[in-house]
């Protein structure tokens, strides 16, 4: 599909309910009201429950072919009667079991289960637990190997959850999905992201390295038959040379930005040596690479930068003496025990929260981590899943039930739209 013909998810004049925690879309279920399908004598049975099965359509895995989701489609209503076991105890309960809604006031929802063979999908349960911030999101965690179902990583978002079924999600991921995304400034949450699954330079120079690593293979784990995950090796700690990499691409900035000096030649042999430092920057995010390569890769970048003059010499030794004189201009800092109670107490909070939510610009998400804006009106977990935020995991308890009064399949949209998208997919027409 060509970029201009690309549709907008997300719009303002003709709004379309999405699962989405996106700004536009709060909005959109802000001002969204009854459609009212249903009252009016001018359209026929057949135009009602179209137009009831396109609103429920835009909202309810949107981004699912209608022939799949007709494939899933059930005429089966799952639901479950409240009924009070000290009451049933006392009396035989058949005036309890008599009716619609157990003999009590308030019906049970059958029709707002229309859509709950959906939430057995693994996309749309990484949404409902909160681990991604829209359904398209958690389909792209799936297909890129973010998710595991029983210990296994499950690469199809359209596996359907079976009851006891345990799946988890990358803590990286979800911390991307859910918190703040970084500035302008840095290098975006997309670029950051991608990186670590592009492997197409990396796989040359592995397969290269192998008969060099012989002699180190008794050392590496076999594969366990019984998962399809890969074997964990030991990670090297690139974090000493990715801040290397950016201290130095920080110096080149400054030169660029306070020099006026330099000529045009060496103005366009400084951007091209950020642009290389920006790759093996992510280069360095990669999971086969070593810091000896990414060093002797920078040495050689270094090597190519021609500058005739000394003028970039000199502007970077004159920014390194002005912050040096900002240092030394600073007043000396203060003894733990000059300081008072009060302000020893908020030191220590201060240490406690950098322990736990630690800056690293390595991430690709704003660090200290923050949650997202506008998360907070769609913080809701069905109670047919058990979700446990610390580990990024979760447990599909049982398929979702309608029960007296309430539905357990999340909807913005009411009884009657439900009823009619209904009788559509029934083929009673």
């Amino acid at each position: 599909m060509p970029r201009a013909a690309q549709r907008r998810l997300h719009v303002l004049n003709r709004p379309k309910l999405r699962q989405s925690w996106s700004k536009y879309n709060l909005y959109n279920l802000w001002r969204t009201r009854d459609p009212k399908i249903g009252l009016a004598d001018a359209e026929t049975f057949f135009q009602q429950k179209w137009r009831a099965k396109g609103v429920l359509r835009s909202y309810h895995g949107e981004h699912i072919k209608e022939r799949d989701w007709e494939r899933m489609f059930s005429r089966r209503l799952l639901s479950v009667a409240d009924m009070n076991p000290r009451y049933m105890a006392a009396n035989d309960g058949s005036e309890m079991a008599a009716g619609r809604g157990s003999g009590q006031d308030m019906i049970t929802p059958y029709m707002n289960m229309t859509f709950a063979p959906m939430e057995r999908r693994l996309d749309i349960a990484i949404f409902r637990a909160m681990f991604a911030s829209s359904a398209r999101q958690a389909r792209h965690f799936v297909v890129h190997g973010k998710v595991k179902v029983n210990g296994k990583v499950m690469p199809f978002p359209a596996y359907k959850l079976n009851p006891g079924d345990m799946f988890q999600v990358e803590p990286d991921s979800v911390l991307f999905a859910t918190g703040q995304p970084k500035k302008k400034g840095g290098s975006g949450p997309r670029k950051a992201s991608k990186a670590p699954e592009d492997n197409s330079e990396a796989e040359p120079a592995a397969e290269g390295a192998e008969a060099a690593e012989a002699a180190e293979a008794s050392e590496v784990p076999e594969q366990d038959p019984e998962t399809t995950d890969k074997p964990e090796a030991p990670k090297t700690d690139m974090k000493p040379t990715k801040f290397a990499i950016m201290d130095l691409s920080k110096q080149v900035k400054t030169i660029l930005t306070r020099d006026r000096d330099l000529s045009a030649l060496q103005k366009q042999n400084l951007r091209s040596f950020l642009k290389r430092a920006k790759s093996l920057l992510a280069k360095a995010g990669r999971s086969t690479a070593t810091p000896t390569d990414i060093i002797d890769e920078l040495n050689k970048t270094i090597k190519e930068l021609n500058l005739s003059d000394d003028s970039a010499k000199a502007a970077l030794t004159e920014s390194s003496s002005s912050e040096q004189a900002d240092v030394s201009s600073r007043p000396p800092p203060r003894s733990i025990e000059d300081l008072n109670a009060e302000e020893l107490k908020a030191l220590q909070r201060l240490i406690k929260e950098d322990e736990e939510n630690p800056a690293d610009p390595t991430k690709p998400y704003h660090t200290p981590w923050k949650p997202r804006d506008y998360m907070s009106p769609f913080a809701f977990i069905p109670r047919y899943l058990e979700v446990n935020q610390n580990v990024c995991s979760a447990v599909y308890l049982r398929h979702p039930v309608a029960r007296n009064g309430a539905a357990e399949v999340p909807t913005p949209f009411g009884y009657g739209v439900n009823q009619l998208a209904f009788n559509w997919y029934l083929r009673r027409r």
